[in-house]
This record gives structure tokens, C-alpha cells and sequence, in this order.
């Protein structure tokens, strides 16, 4: 794939901007807002759940454990 600053590597491979552009940017980047606003909500999901020490480091080695780690720390977080 080619990159310079006419044509945007990602949009060759199917990807969608989600992300809006700066309001100084000369052409403007057309984005789907209500993916936008499902995203945010996503990431901020993810930065409670990083708050829980245990989740973020990933103590548990085995897949099924951490899982079970994140579906408590995912109750504590939301439910309270």
C-alpha cells in the first residue's frame, strides 16, 4: 500500500474513519458520529476497568481466570 498525504493508506484496506478531524484541517474527513459515540463509550469502559489493578496488570495466566477477573471487575464497575 502506498501512503502520502492525498490518499489514506487505511481507507484501501475497508477501514472507516471514526475519529473526527481537526476543525483547522484544510479538507474535512467525513465520519459516522453515531460510531463515534459508541466508541467513546467503549474506551471509557475500558479506562474503569483498568482501574482495577489486577485486570490492567493481567495477573492470571490462564485465559479462563482472567476472564472471570474481568466479568467481576466489569459488575463492581457498572453495578455500583
Amino acid at each position: 500500500m502506498r501512503y502520502d498525504k492525498d490518499h489514506y493508506y487505511g481507507r484501501e484496506a475497508g477501514a472507516i474513519p471514526v475519529i473526527p478531524g481537526r476543525r483547522n484541517r484544510k479538507r474535512t474527513i467525513r465520519y459516522d458520529k453515531q460510531r463515534y459515540r459508541g466508541r467513546h463509550l467503549v474506551e471509557n469502559a475500558f479506562c474503569r476497568l483498568k482501574d482495577f489493578r489486577r485486570v490492567a496488570t493481567r495477573y492470571d495466566k490462564l485465559a479462563a481466570n482472567f476472564l472471570s477477573t474481568v466479568a467481576l471487575a466489569t459488575a463492581i464497575a457498572f453495578w455500583l
